[in-house]
């Protein structure tokens, strides 16, 4: 069972719910299986946050934030004071595809039934993804929502709440004996079968194709249009056409921002065997555009010598930071503390931070007429990566690789805190049930200390 953390409102009095299974047979197994599903939603920040200070030299630098407020949110009231909403996951299969390529729900009755039962059981409301790779499938701007109609129709029909989640990456890299599997649009494969570099690429030159590389964000590769304009339209597209839903019974809308839908690197790709837990990772910044940006970086900071390439030393996938390198503290020059490594995180964080704030921007606009005081608001959020291993060492290897530039001398969740205030959006933080004593202290893991170092943004 999931554990997440909402927004304190009239309407909403709780500040948990439970994301639970359709499979009520297997709630025991659930207890064990499901465990990496475990989720916690920060609340929007509500006080104004001071500007950034460094805290000791250039190539070390440390960032916080002065003077942070308790948000009123994040005080939790006893369980004899407050509600509890349950929210059901939607299953990947609850929905085929047809011989005319069209999505349709299965097992209608039976979906009718369970939905009114979860009701009478005291369910809050249902959990649904909602794929770009099945709306926009065939051709550009060419949005078919009619299984989403059906679905929200049977949900608000049965008295239940939506939670939604707007998914532009594909899972099918999940297994390949996964059901429901969803690709990325099939106009946007197209692209990528003549120009694979519209997807992200490691050292070694092998791609994913699980999300768009953020090299593309603000190049019209896409008949015309750039990545970001292809997700403003889906959000513009969705909002029209389930506006009378939006704050009555939709009360959250998730926006993806990267792979699983987190704003972070493919940098751990499980997959097809290429990282297996605990490796380091790898940086994914060398699709041709990616590069490209680099260079640009590079001259801007006076040293076109630091966009020839990225980081050398950084080993392999399933590298340790110990023996590597970069994630090295003695390691001069090119390490990740030098003034070199200091750039590249940067830049290479930024990347991330500058997709998210152009997205949730656009969303956040959209929304603002949900947001008055005479109709019920709606919830604004973005997830990001629990990586909690090697969370210990003075790198923070494996966070770094992701994208998220934290280590020992910097708070890296900082810049991300602030870009979600700017949009009233909230942090939705995945995998953190776990305990330290649960992980192997030859990984120096610690999803306790992640945690704690995350919740103190809202402190």
């Amino acid at each position: 069972m999931a554990g997440i953390l909402c927004k304190c409102g009239e309407r909403r009095t709780s500040f948990a719910f439970n994301e639970l299974l359709f499979e009520f047979s297997n709630v025991r197994n659930s207890l064990r299986t499901h465990r990496n599903v475990s989720t916690i939603i920060i609340p929007p920040f509500k006080k104004k946050i001071s500007k950034w200070r460094s805290l000791i030299g250039k190539s070390k630098r440390v960032f916080s934030m002065d003077a942070r407020e308790k948000s009123r949110s994040l005080i939790l009231k006893s369980s004899k004071q407050t509600r509890v909403p349950v929210f059901v996951m939607m299953p990947l299969d609850a929905f085929k595809i047809d011989s005319l390529g069209t999505p349709k729900l299965k097992k209608i009755k039976a979906l009718s039934i369970s939905l009114k039962a979860l009701k009478l059981a005291g369910v809050h409301g249902i959990a649904v993804e909602v794929w770009w790779g099945i709306v926009e499938h065939t051709s550009p701007l060419a949005y078919d929502w009619s299984l989403y109609e059906q679905l929200f129709k049977e949900i608000s029909e049965a008295g239940l709440k939506l939670k939604i989640d707007l998914c532009f990456h594909s899972n099918v890299h999940l297994s390949s004996k996964q059901k429901g599997s969803v690709s990325l649009p099939c106009w946007i494969q197209k692209v990528g079968a003549i120009n694979s570099d519209i997807y992200y690429r490691d050292q070694n030159g092998d791609l994913c194709d699980e999300y768009l590389t953020l090299g593309v964000d603000e190049l019209p590769l896409f008949c015309g249009r750039t990545a970001l304009q292809c997700y403003e339209d889906f959000i513009v597209s969705f909002l029209d056409k389930f506006k009378s839903l939006v704050g009555h019974i939709i009360e959250e809308i998730n926006v993806g921002l990267g792979p699983a839908g987190e704003l972070r690197y493919p940098a751990h790709p499980h997959a097809d065997g290429r990282w297996k837990f605990p490796g380091i990772g790898q940086f994914q910044c060398y699709d041709k555009y990616m590069m490209e940006d680099l260079k640009t970086a590079a001259s801007q900071e006076g040293k076109p010598q630091w966009g020839e390439k990225g980081p050398e030393h950084v080993g392999c996938y399933n590298s340790s930071p110990s023996g590597t390198p970069f994630f090295e503290f003695e390691f001069g020059q090119q390490g990740f503390l030098s003034d070199y490594g200091h750039f590249f995180l940067e830049w290479y964080s930024g990347k991330l931070i500058h997709h998210a704030d152009a997205i949730l921007g656009k969303a956040a606009t959209m929304l603002k007429k949900y947001r008055q005081d005479d109709r019920p608001s709606v919830l604004l959020v973005a997830k990001i990566g629990a990586i909690y291993w090697w969370y210990q060492t003075l790198s923070h290897a494996a966070e770094l690789t992701a994208g998220y530039y934290n280590t020992a001398l910097r708070d890296g969740y900082d810049p991300l805190a602030l870009m979600l205030f700017r949009h009233d959006a909230a942090l939705h933080l995945s995998c953190l049930e776990m305990m330290d004593s649960e992980t192997s202290s030859d990984y120096f893991c610690s999803p306790e200390g992640l945690l704690h170092q995350v919740i103190l943004l809202f402190d």
